[in-house]
């Protein structure tokens, strides 16, 4: 047996033979709960899912509010959850109070910015899935939400590791986030100069690394980047 590739991204098809059972060669029923503000989406939901034998859907939520009373009511495994819901908490907030409770939280949806998936997985979601992904691909990533693991659709796993790749990029001296901090304020070189006690020249020479550091070239830029990175309040 090929063993999942390591995480964040487990392709998704593949995940079904991995999955333990308590009875050899047979697959473990996954109860689902669905949550999705639209009828027709969640019909037709339903109507794919009821197509294979070993998820059962448990029930059908509307709104935020009501996922989130009857998961804990119902128990089930997985909940599946859109993120924009209409009036009331979103499917983030519903996440967050979901996901204490030992229930998994699989989102499926057609948002796939880096905000949505990072509040979402801040969250505690277990996987993020977009709603164009093949049946196969959503049937193995209920199964692998139901036992902990994370199941991400390729684009969002990009995402992901992008995200992981700026995070971990070269370090600001502290000078350099001194610099940055100003540049926060709306300064201009002359002024941080006068702030931080050192010459113009000192402050582009700053500037400059600043900038290859967080690969931007201006300094909007670098002050959109350090907030995305958290370097700036």
């Amino acid at each position: 047996m090929t063993p999942a590739p390591p995480a964040p991204y487990l392709p998704l098809a593949s995940l079904l033979p991995l999955i333990p059972s308590p009875v050899p060669g047979v697959v473990m029923s996954v109860r689902i709960l669905l949550c999705d503000d639209h009828v027709v989406v969640r019909a037709g939901l339903l109507a794919l899912l009821g197509s294979t034998p070993d998820i059962e859907v448990v029930g059908e939520a509307g709104s935020g509010e009501e996922a989130v009373a009857m998961a804990a009511k119902l128990k089930p495994d997985v909940v599946l959850m859109d993120l924009q819901l209409g009036p009331g908490i979103d499917g983030v907030e519903a996440t967050r109070q979901i996901a204490p409770t030992g229930v998994h939280v699989l989102v499926l949806t057609t948002y796939d910015t880096d905000a949505d998936i990072t509040r979402a997985i801040e969250a505690g979601a277990t996987g993020y899935l977009l709603k164009a992904e093949r049946p196969e691909e959503l049937f193995a990533a209920i199964h692998s939400a139901a036992q902990g693991r994370t199941a991400l659709s390729p684009p969002v796993a990009s995402r992901v590791m992008d995200r992981m790749r700026g995070a971990a990029g070269p370090s600001l001296t502290d000078r350099e986030r001194d610099i940055l901090g100003q540049l926060g304020r709306g300064l201009g070189n002359r002024e941080i100069a006068r702030a931080l006690f050192i010459s113009e020249a000192t402050v582009k020479t700053h500037l400059g690394r600043i900038y290859a550091k967080l690969g931007v070239d201006t300094r909007a830029g670098a002050v959109a980047v350090a907030k995305e990175r958290r370097l700036l309040p």
